[in-house]
Formats: C-alpha cells, sequence, structure tokens
C-alpha cells in the first residue's frame, strides 16, 4: 500500500491510499480518482512532505496547526456521519459482503462495518474498491 497527497483542479488537498505505485496511474487512467470534496475528475499527485521524526517528541505531523484543519475535520466527521446514516452495517461481515457485492451475488448498495488487516489486503488484490472512513482522534476521548 502506498499514500499520496492528491489535488483537485480547485485546489483540494487529501490523502489516499493505492495497492502500489501504478494503481493510482492505472485508476486515473479508468476515469475513478475524483475529488475527495469537490467530486473533480481532474487530480494529480500533489508534493508531498515526508513526515520527520524529532527526537525530543517521537513523531510530529506536518498538518499540525495547519489553518485548514478544523475545516478539514468537521468534512471528514461529516463524510463519516453520511456514510453511517445511508449505508447497512454488516459489522465485521465488511469483507465477505463487499466480495459479494463486487461479484453481484449481492444487490449493489453502500455499506461499512469492519475488517482485519488480512481481509483488507486481500480486498485490495482482489481489486475491490472501498475506502475505509475516517477515524478521528476526538472520537476516542
Amino acid at each position: 500500500m502506498i499514500q499520496y497527497s492528491l489535488q483537485c483542479s480547485k485546489g483540494h488537498r487529501y490523502d489516499a491510499w493505492f495497492k502500489n505505485a501504478d494503481a493510482f496511474d492505472d485508476q486515473k487512467a479508468r476515469g475513478i480518482v475524483f475529488c475527495a470534496v469537490c467530486d473533480d475528475r481532474s487530480v494529480d499527485k500533489a508534493p508531498m512532505a515526508p513526515a520527520v521524526a524529532r527526537t525530543d517528541q517521537g513523531k510530529m505531523s506536518l498538518s499540525q496547526g495547519h489553518p485548514e484543519a478544523q475545516k478539514f475535520r468537521e468534512l471528514l466527521r461529516a463524510y463519516r456521519q453520511k456514510v453511517m446514516s445511508e449505508a447497512d452495517y454488516v459489522g465485521d461481515k465488511f469483507a465477505e459482503e463487499a466480495r459479494k457485492i463486487h461479484f453481484e451475488e449481492a444487490e449493489a448498495r453502500g455499506i461499512y462495518g469492519q475488517a482485519t488487516r488480512d481481509e483488507v489486503v486481500a480486498l485490495v488484490e482482489e481489486g475491490i474498491d472501498f475506502m475505509p472512513l475516517p477515524d478521528l482522534p476526538e472520537e476516542h476521548n
């Protein structure tokens, strides 16, 4: 898995995970890469800065204190709430149900639930598209 920072032609930036370095190019060519904020299909890899480990306090996020951080968290929270209110919760059967939908053995619909790391890897290797729900830090307080 590889994480890229992406940016649409309207300037929205977000991160996305891909199976490997070629997967982004393949998905873009197929027209299935789009802006997570505005659905713009003109998306490219944005310049990325690596995470820098600090010896005094451990790993520090480079986006900490970014002026748009609160707005981004609110968008992620709204996205998560929309999925949870409109999709079917399938619990720990997520991988099984995602396969059934992918192979048209079950009705196409939005689902969410849990999957193990091995199940996630297997879904990616099988070419089954899905997105993890954002897990926001303040939800654990």
